[in-house]
């Protein structure tokens, strides 16, 4: 099925990239998130007569994300959990505990930015997590997970 894009979308296409998808993503997804339209001649017309106003509004979404990600790329947070001797957590250290102790520092994120592709943290040591802030917009973090065990 022929889409118009209606923004970046990753791995997918540029503003105004006219791409073929699976019928179910563009119903279930891209359409009903105003993300895409049908490649119907009418809606081609339309979107050429938008599509200043739309680069405009995803330029304006990527100056947002930047700005963003000067404020918090490097930003170092600490948390501290029980663990063994070996350093292995009792439990484990999730995007909701990043987030919590982000949000906890002043700044501004959403447990859905946070990208932890190897899964959630159960030993003590220091981690870079990735941001995810907008399109081609990621913001690196430092973790320092420590042990907080009363001996």
């Amino acid at each position: 099925m022929d889409v118009i894009l209606l923004e970046k979308i990753e791995n997918l296409g540029d503003l105004g990239d006219k791409v073929n998808v699976k019928p179910g993503f563009a119903r279930n997804h891209l359409i009903p998130k105003a993300k895409a339209k049908y490649a119907t001649e009418e809606n081609l017309k339309e979107f050429e007569e938008k599509k200043e106003e739309l680069k405009k509004a995803a330029k304006e979404n990527l100056d947002i994300a930047i700005k963003r990600k000067e404020k918090i790329d490097g930003f170092t947070i600490k948390i501290a959990a029980e663990a063994n001797e070996e350093g292995l957590l009792f439990g484990s250290i999730g995007p909701y505990e990043v987030e919590k102790e982000l949000v906890e520092n002043g700044q501004e994120v959403e447990r859905k930015e946070i990208r932890m592709p190897d899964g959630a943290i159960k030993k003590i040591g220091e981690y870079s997590i990735s941001i995810h802030l907008g399109i081609d917009t990621d913001a690196i973090i430092n973790l320092i997970v420590e042990t907080n065990n009363q001996s």
